[in-house]
């Protein structure tokens, strides 16, 4: 698996274009993808799904045009559907831009299969209800949106988040995977599994 990183949107979200044998999916299009569509004509890759890691407005601003432009599904989280009707979906909070509405598809947590490798889709709650992280075991990679950080966590403040909820699925989903697992996260650099078990913050003892 090749991974490219798109830094798209007003705040500057890690969108990720995974790509194998001639296939490819887009994680969490936060922005105009038009620089996402040009690497999938110069690839020569064919987009078959969306994934999107959580609802938040940030990280679907490119979801509508990516889905005309490829006809790719839009995968996301049951539990995260009703933040689209919010300005924290929909966009407008903190006068962001609004979404272009898009046609959603419900992915449901297990084992799922996309670039015809397997894929392990977890349900990651605590920054929002529904988040979702994409854990592919043989590439050794997950990509986590705003659940984990280097260092740090995503926030629990808005509607729908909540602290312990997130602290506990990323014990029990994410440090249960191996140490020199890749995590892909939807700002700032990617870590791995192994090095957050040791060093962040929030879960060695320091808050």
């Amino acid at each position: 698996m090749k991974i490219r990183t798109f830094t798209l949107g007003p705040l500057g979200t890690n969108g990720f274009l995974a790509a194998h044998g001639g296939r490819a999916v887009f994680v969490d299009p936060g922005g105009d993808p038009a620089p996402v569509l040009a690497a999938l004509e110069t690839g020569g890759l064919t987009l078959e799904a969306v994934l999107v890691t959580h609802l938040h407005c940030d990280h679907v601003y490119g979801c509508a045009a990516l889905a005309r432009a490829t006809g790719a599904p839009v995968l996301v989280g049951q539990e995260d559907l009703p933040l689209l009707d919010t300005e924290l979906g929909g966009g407008g909070l903190m006068g962001l831009p609004l979404v272009e509405p898009f046609e959603p598809t419900v992915l449901a947590p297990g084992p799922a299969r996309f670039l015809d490798l397997p894929c392990t889709v977890l349900h990651t709650p605590g920054h929002s209800p529904g988040s979702l992280s994409f854990h592919f075991p043989d590439q050794g990679v997950v990509f986590v949106g705003d659940v984990l950080f280097r260092r740090s966590i995503g926030r629990t403040d808005f509607p729908g988040g909540d602290t312990q909820t997130l602290l506990d699925a990323v014990r029990e989903r994410l440090f249960t995977l191996a140490p020199e697992t890749v995590v892909h996260s939807g700002h700032g650099p990617s870590t791995t599994v192994g090095d957050e078990m040791a060093h962040n913050p929030f879960f060695n003892g320091a808050y």
